[in-house]
């Protein structure tokens, strides 16, 4: 099953891998890896001021966009070094795990985003728990949006 619990779960672990790796030494990102990371920071900043999730005082479209918005972000990043997106959802990472890994991860959850922005473009809203956990994955402390500080190297 592709729930939006499975794809959560498994991004968490794709990325949790993947920094585990990087933060253990096995994992050295390379030059593009490094620039490939900062244009993902600049592509999907959230423009949230400062704010922590979940964003209720933010229209439906744009907290779904703000998700969704990861999704075309990672596709290109990962056609940009060679990487392929690998699904998530009830799978376990490859080992040694690295960039297609945590690519892989992070696209789950803006992926979730596009689905839900094609329900809700047909009047049909998502869950606000779903939107609230998708939101802290990807911005506030800890989370995606400072993945830059995840990396020693």
């Amino acid at each position: 099953m592709d729930t939006f619990e499975d794809r959560f779960d498994g991004g968490w672990s794709w990325w949790e891998a993947a920094i585990e790796e990087a933060q253990e030494g096995r994992w050295v990102r390379d030059a593009v890896e490094r620039q490939v990371i900062k244009d993902i920071g600049a592509a999907t900043n959230p423009l949230h001021g400062g704010r922590m999730a979940p964003f209720t005082e933010d229209s439906w479209h744009v907290r779904i966009g703000r998700i969704a918005n990861w999704a075309g972000v990672l596709r290109l990043a990962a056609r940009s070094g060679g990487w392929v997106l690998q699904p998530v959802a009830g799978r376990i990472p490859s080992s040694p795990a690295g960039m297609t890994e945590l690519l892989s991860g992070i696209y789950a959850v803006g992926e979730q985003g596009e689905i839900w922005m094609r329900q809700f473009l047909k009047a049909e809203l998502p869950p606000e728990g779903e939107i609230a956990k998708a939101e802290g994955f990807l911005t506030g402390p800890g989370s995606v949006e400072d993945l830059e500080l995840f990396f020693y190297d």
